[in-house]
């Protein structure tokens, strides 16, 4: 085993509540994405010694909240990365759905901020703000959300939210509430991480864009007198040669015709989302510029909306790259890779041991491995470096 130069990551990966498949672009390939599906991805992460799991949200997911209530009785260490929506939910309602999924799951609550930033999915959960109105309705949501989750009865009366003698009967676990994600890549979103949440989130651009906006957030905080930490949202192809990484990739959009482009592109060009310019900006909608930084392909946000880059490689080379991002100030990945199942293993498998992570988070010790299938019924089969 490797000894990491860096400290250990918490990696998490990814329940595709909005879908799964081979290939992307096409029906061919595509899973049946059901609770049964879910609890395998899920069940497989907490055994593979994943820190969590990522859960999204929108118009195009299955409702976080009542896929993680059903699926987190089936795993046992796994943390569950659920969105709070503000202007879609009040905060003390919000309040009290964090403080009972996190006391079910024995304080496995983790919480994903999202502000929204597609007017036309917006509109159609009843929000009519701009891209400033939103950021100031998630500031005064999470300024009494984090107060209730913190035991105090809150009295507010801010531009868009009035609270009267708000309070939570049963608290949390975690003490002060589960820790806060967020992603914002505008001024704004900047202007309310740093006052209000734990852990700062970046779609994963090349090292040097990434290691410009941690600085910008890091400079705000510090002004300000807080500390955030830093995750990051990537997909992953690993191989055990860069070869066949680079050949997946290829294999995964080879259904994606330009029309399909076309159309996915204008669908993002509508959104006011900072972070998802910043993705699209990334590749142009062209086929033929991928690779935007070494092993970091942009294939995916082709037609992909939100996170649309993955590492690709073999496993020296991928975990490599995660240092890269370790030593800008990244100490959380989500991670993700198609399909969900199989690449949950993979990365596991052959990235883990890199980073100083133990699968299941103890070594494995009993009869059934880690050496793979007896040879005969009798003999172990010869270990090999993970290298090979």
């Amino acid at each position: 085993m490797t000894t990491p130069e860096s400290p250990r990551p918490n990696i998490l990966w990814f329940l595709p509540t909005h879908g799964d498949s081979r290939y992307l672009g096409t029906t061919l390939g595509g899973r049946n994405v059901d609770f049964s599906y879910l609890r395998q991805i899920a069940e497989a992460a907490d055994r593979l010694g994943y820190y969590g799991v990522l859960l999204p949200t929108g118009r195009s997911c299955e409702d976080s909240w009542v896929v993680a209530s059903s699926v987190a009785p089936w795993t046992e260490r796994l943390r569950y990365l659920v969105a709070v929506r503000p202007g879609l939910q009040t905060p003390t309602v919000a309040a009290r759905m964090t403080a009972t999924l996190d006391r079910i799951t024995s304080g496995r609550l983790l919480i994903n901020v999202v502000t929204g930033g597609d007017p036309v999915e917006n509109k159609g959960d009843g929000i009519f703000l701009d891209h400033g109105e939103r950021y100031e309705v998630t500031r005064e949501f999470l300024n009494v959300y984090r107060s209730l989750l913190a035991g105090e009865t809150v009295n507010a009366d801010g531009k868009h939210i009035s609270i009267e003698n708000g309070r939570l009967l049963f608290e949390p676990v975690q003490n002060g509430g589960p820790p806060l994600y967020f992603g914002g890549s505008s001024d704004a979103g900047i202007d309310v991480a740093v006052d209000t949440v734990d852990k700062y989130l970046t779609w994963g651009e090349p090292p040097r864009q990434v290691a410009e906006k941690l600085g910008r957030v890091k400079a705000a905080a510090e002004a300000r007198g807080r500390k955030v930490s830093f995750g990051i949202r990537l997909h992953v192809i690993v191989r055990e040669t860069n070869e066949d990484a680079w050949r997946a990739a290829d294999e995964l959009i080879q259904y994606v015709s330009d029309d399909t482009i076309i159309a996915a592109q204008k669908i993002f060009a509508r959104m006011d989302s900072v972070g998802q310019r910043r993705m699209a900006e990334l590749h142009g909608g062209r086929r033929d510029q991928l690779e935007i930084s070494p092993n970091l392909w942009a294939g995916v946000g082709l037609v992909r909306g939100g996170a649309g880059t993955a590492l690709v490689g073999d496993p020296q080379t991928v975990a490599a790259r995660i240092r890269e991002y370790q030593d800008i100030g990244i100490d959380t990945f989500i991670l993700s890779g198609y399909p969900h199942l199989e690449e949950a293993y993979r990365f596991a498998e052959l990235v883990f041991p890199l980073l100083g992570v133990e699968e299941g988070g103890k070594p494995l010790n009993v009869n059934t491995g880690p050496f793979g299938e007896t040879i005969a019924n009798y003999l172990r089969p010869e270990q090999r470096a993970a290298s090979s």
